[in-house]
């Protein structure tokens, strides 16, 4: 059975219990979680289900997860949406209400609602994890991934000045193998020619599959993102016949504001895997049940 087969069966189903284990099992003897003692079921399902339930890719992917929280801090530890809400309430980021037709998750960033004088390129990527973290958590978007729409309107010098290499590397390094996240495709909309300065220095840390998923449609957008997206999927605003983006980006921030607590606990929790307490996770190897 192929990992595309067995990402469509339930998390408690018995097809996995193997790939479960066997990832445990190699996460708990990595030298980097030397540390940890167990690690739940939905967890992992998340990092395999991104890597196909390929164990070894699986097991690189969480590595990376755990690598990436621990070396940004100033990132990873907060990710609270009531610190961005000044941000958020200016409709610059959605999550659309519908999926695509392959079931992928559809992302909005819009760049010129972000004030730069106001707002720094760390907190604007806070967004980014922010949202990631709630959607991983969503079975489908774990089997289909997410495809993201970049409106690039209103980009000034003072948002390129924001982006120095060390964020570029941060930010590829999300979008490609420190996240439990299929990107399948990446849209710019409105991009003006002094963008591509700074795409240059965020294109060499992305893998060639990202790269080949990336989409320039310039202002002519209109006619060209109804090649990828169905109407009823997009705002008006973007050609298409779904909410418009200011509501679908106010009912984001409300789910996003729901979820205040649950966030909290993945920015303190040692692992991120928020179903294992403190106390399971010192229960010994030897001991160790299942966890569901």
């Amino acid at each position: 059975m192929n990992g595309a087969q067995l990402s469509e069966f339930p998390d408690d189903s018995e097809p996995l219990r193997p790939h479960v284990s066997g990832l445990r099992r190699r996460a708990l003897q990595a030298r980097e979680l030397s540390a940890v003692r167990t690690f739940s079921t939905p967890f992992l399902i998340k990092f395999l289900r991104a890597r196909d339930f390929d164990e070894e890719l699986s097991l690189k992917l969480l590595l990376n997860y755990q690598r990436w929280r621990r070396d940004s801090p100033e990132i990873s530890t907060c990710l609270s949406p009531s610190s961005v809400l000044g941000l958020l309430s200016t409709s610059y980021h959605a999550v659309l209400p519908q999926r695509d037709h392959t079931g992928s998750r559809v992302l909005v960033y819009r760049i010129g609602q972000w004030n730069p004088k106001d707002w720094t390129a760390f907190q604007v990527f806070r967004v980014s994890l922010i949202t990631s973290e709630i959607i991983s958590t969503e079975p489908e978007t774990q089997r289909r991934g997410l495809k993201v729409i970049f409106d690039l309107q209103g980009w000034s010098l003072g948002h390129a000045l924001q982006i120095n290499p060390s964020l570029a590397s941060k930010i590829s390094s999300v979008l490609s193998d420190s996240f439990p996240l299929k990107v399948r495709g990446i849209h710019l909309v409105n991009e003006p020619m002094f963008f591509r300065p700074v795409f240059a220095m965020i294109r060499p840390f992305l893998p060639d599959k990202i790269k080949q998923r990336i989409h320039m449609h310039g202002a002519d957008f209109h006619n060209t993102l109804s090649d990828f997206f169905s109407p009823p999927v997009l705002p008006p605003e973007y050609g298409g016949e779904g909410p418009s983006i200011e509501r679908a980006c106010q009912d984001w921030t409300n789910q996003l504001l729901q979820s205040e607590n649950l966030l909290q606990q993945i920015a303190t929790h040692p692992t991120g895997d928020i179903t294992i307490t403190p106390e399971d996770a010192l229960i010994s190897e030897e001991g160790e049940t299942e966890p569901l």
